[in-house]
C-alpha cells in the first residue's frame, strides 16, 4: 500500500480504529482516518482543509498508550501505524457531554427563530445525537452588531469554535476576526480584532464566515418579510431577478443533487408568487456588451490597463479599502444586479405600463455583500433605487416553503418576455472564469470580425488560485488572468501597483469557486457539492443554443429601441458608475 506525496513513494499508515483495520495516507489526523473509513466522529469546529483549532473537543476520541488509555481530540492527532483508537466508549461519551453541557450552558435557547433552523444548526443535530439539553443556562450577554448592512453577529450564540477565524485568515485572508479570552472568567469567544462592530472593520461581506458558523452566531440579514409585505401589497408590482449561479444551486434547498438546473422551476415559483419573472442572465449579457466594449477601447486606444471585473461586490470593496489609488483599474460597468435593476426601473416601466414608484424589485442572489451592494448611494438613478430587496439563495428558499411552494414538484414554466432571456456565456457568470470567457467569445468575435469563432476558452476554468491565458486577437497579444477567491488577489494586486502586471484584463471573484459557492449559498457546501455545481453549469452553458452575449435578441432590442449603443450617454447614465477610497471607514 503506498502513496505518492511530493514526488516520493510512501507507505501508508495502518492503525485501528473500533476494532476496524484502517489504511491511510502519511499525515492524516485521527478524524481523518475514521472518516476516510466511512466511521463519524463529531465535531463543531473542524473544517476540512484548514488548520484544526481543537476548540470544540466534540471530536474527542481514546486512544490505547504504554501508560493507558488517553482521551485527545482527534482533528490534531496525526494517526500513527499500529496506534488503536476507540470512538465511542463511555469515556469519551462522558467527556463529549462535559463539553458540549458547557457550550450549552452560555448558548441562547431560541431555536425556534434562529436562522439556523430547519436542520442546518450543527450545534443542535450534535445535541441531539448525545442527548445533551442542560437545564441551566447564563447568558454570557454580549450582545448583537448589526453594524454592517449585510450580516448579523449574534455574539451570545458564538461557540468559540474558531471557524470564522479560520476561514477569514486563512482562505479569504482578510483576517476581521480573532479569538479572545475574558480575563476575569478565562472564557473565550470571538470577536473583531479591535473589538468594533463589522461595518468598522475591512470586511468586505463575502459571507464566508456566515457559510461555515456552525450556529446562528453569523447570519445574513433577514429580507424576507420586507419581501412578503411587497408581495401582499396589491398597489405594489413585484419584479424579480435571479442571479445565474441560484439556477444550478437552489435545488438543493429542496433536496435536488447539487447542480440541478432548476431554472425553469423558479420562473414557476416567481410566478406563483406573484410579480414578473426575469433572470439575472439577461443583464451579465448586458454586462458583457458594457465591458467589452469598454476592454476593447481601453486596449485599442490606450486606456489605463489590465482593467478588471467589476461584478463581484466584496472584490470591489476590497479595492476600495486596500488599494483605493489603484480604483481607475475597475472597469466602470454596474454589477449585473444593479444594470438590471436600473433597467427595471427605467426600461421596463415602458414595457410593462406600470410606473417606476409603483414597481418593488427583488433579486435573489448567491451572496451577502450584494445586500452591501444594493443599498451603496450610487446605486439609484431619477427613478429610486435600482433594487430594493436582496433575498439570498437560502433566503429566497424559505419564501418559498413560507408559501408553501416545493420547487422539485413544480413544472418548468419560461420567464416573462423582454428582460427574461440569457445566453450560455451569460449562465457561467456563476463560476470562477466564468465572467472572462463571456467577455472572451464577444471581445474575440468583434475585434476579429468573426474570424475567430471559439466558444470555449478552458484556460479559464477550473479551481486554481490563479488562471492565466495569452490570446492573439488579430494583430493584438492579450494576457488574462482569473482570480479564485479574494485571499489570492494580494500578489496580483501588488504588481498592479508596482506597474510590474502583465496582463491586460482580471477577472476577480471573492469567494472560492465564485458565485455557486458565494456566503449566501445552500450553507452545506462541500468541495464535491461546489465541483457538481461547476459541472452541471458548464453543461447548462453548452445546451444553451445561443452562446455569445451579443447575440442574445432581447439584449438587441435593448441597444436598438433604449440605448442605442454600449457605452453611449444614456447607457453610462444608467448602468455605469464609480468607487470610493473607504479606508476612513477602518478603525
Amino acid at each position: 500500500m503506498y502513496e505518492v506525496y511530493g514526488g516520493l513513494l510512501k507507505e501508508d499508515i495502518v492503525c485501528t480504529i473500533n476494532g476496524q483495520k484502517v489504511c491511510c495516507p502519511p499525515e492524516s489526523t485521527i478524524l481523518e482516518a475514521a472518516r476516510s473509513a466511512g466511521i463519524e466522529i463529531p465535531t463543531l469546529c473542524y473544517l476540512k482543509g484548514l488548520t484544526p483549532t481543537g476548540a470544540c473537543g466534540i471530536c474527542a476520541v481514546e486512544i490505547e498508550e504504554e501508560e493507558g488509555r488517553i482521551i485527545r481530540r482527534a482533528c490534531r492527532v496525526r494517526a500513527r501505524d499500529g496506534m488503536v483508537i476507540h470512538t465511542n466508549t463511555p469515556k469519551v461519551l462522558e467527556f463529549r457531554k462535559a463539553r458540549l453541557t458547557e457550550i450549552l450552558r452560555k448558548h441562547p435557547n431560541d431555536c425556534l427563530t434562529c436562522q439556523k433552523t430547519g436542520g442546518n444548526c450543527q450545534l443542535q443535530i450534535v445535541s441531539q445525537i448525545l442527548g445533551v439539553n442542560p437545564a441551566k443556562r447564563t447568558m454570557p450577554g454580549r450582545g448583537i452588531d448589526d453594524s454592517s448592512p449585510a450580516m448579523i453577529r449574534d455574539m451570545d450564540k458564538c461557540i468559540a469554535c474558531g471557524r470564522c477565524v479560520t476561514v477569514c485568515n486563512e482562505v479569504q485572508k482578510i483576517g476581521i476576526y480573532e479569538m479572545k479570552c475574558n480575563d476575569a472568567t478565562g472564557e473565550r469567544y470571538v470577536n473583531t480584532k479591535k473589538n468594533v462592530g463589522l461595518s468598522a472593520t475591512a470586511c468586505i461581506n463575502c459571507g464566508q464566515c456566515v457559510k461555515v458558523c456552525p450556529v446562528g452566531a453569523l447570519s445574513e440579514k433577514d429580507s424576507i418579510h420586507k419581501a412578503l409585505a411587497a408581495l401582499d401589497d396589491p398597489e405594489t408590482t413585484v419584479v424579480w431577478q435571479m442571479a445565474p449561479a441560484i439556477q444550478n444551486t437552489l435545488g438543493e434547498e429542496f433536496c435536488m443533487a447539487p447542480g440541478t438546473d432548476v431554472t425553469g422551476k423558479i420562473a414557476a415559483a416567481m410566478k406563483k408568487l406573484g410579480g414578473y419573472a426575469f433572470t439575472t442572465d439577461f443583464s451579465a449579457d448586458v454586462t458583457i456588451m458594457e465591458e467589452g466594449t469598454e476592454f476593447i477601447d481601453r486596449v485599442t486606444n490606450g486606456g489605463v490597463l489590465p482593467m478588471m471585473t467589476s461584478c463581484c461586490p466584496g472584490w470591489i470593496k476590497y479595492m476600495e479599502y486596500n488599494y483605493p489609488d489603484q480604483l481607475d483599474h475597475l472597469s466602470s460597468c454596474k454589477s449585473p444586479q444593479q444594470m438590471f435593476g436600473a433597467l427595471v426601473k427605467n426600461y421596463l416601466p415602458g414595457k410593462i405600463g406600470v410606473p417606476a414608484e409603483k414597481i418593488c424589485h427583488i433579486s435573489i442572489m448567491p451572496c451577502v455583500a450584494k445586500k452591501y451592494e444594493h443599498n451603496r448611494p450610487e446605486m439609484e438613478s431619477e427613478n429610486g433605487r435600482d433594487v430594493d430587496i436582496v433575498l439570498t439563495t437560502r433566503e429566497a428558499a424559505k419564501l418559498f416553503k413560507l408559501r408553501g411552494i416545493n420547487l422539485a414538484t413544480l413544472n418548468d414554466e419560461k420567464f416573462d418576455s423582454f428582460m427574461g432571456e440569457g445566453t450560455g456565456a451569460a449562465r457561467i457568470f456563476g463560476t470562477t472564469g466564468g465572467v472572462m470567457e463571456a467577455a472572451l467569445r464577444t471581445v474575440v468575435y468583434k475585434l476579429t470580425g468573426g474570424k475567430v469563432d471559439q466558444l470555449d476558452y478552458h484556460a479559464a476554468r477550473g479551481y486554481r488560485g490563479v488562471k492565466e491565458a495569452s490570446l492573439t486577437i488579430g494583430e493584438l497579444e492579450v494576457k488574462v488572468a482569473i482570480v479564485n477567491g479574494i485571499g489570492n488577489v494580494k500578489a496580483v494586486m501588488d504588481d498592479v501597483r508596482a506597474g510590474k502586471s502583465p496582463y491586460h484584463f482580471i477577472e476577480v471573484m471573492a469567494c472560492p469557486g465564485g458565485c455557486l459557492n458565494g456566503g449566501g449559498a445552500p450553507l452545506l457546501s462541500s468541495p464535491d457539492q461546489v465541483a457538481d455545481r461547476m459541472v452541471k453549469m458548464y453543461e447548462s452553458d453548452e445546451k444553451n443554443p445561443v452562446r455569445r452575449s451579443h447575440e442574445n435578441t432581447q439584449v438587441q432590442e435593448l441597444y436598438r429601441d433604449y440605448l442605442e449603443e454600449p457605452c453611449g450617454h444614456l447607457s453610462h447614465h444608467l448602468l455605469h458608475t464609480t468607487y470610493v477610497d473607504r479606508t476612513n471607514e477602518v478603525e
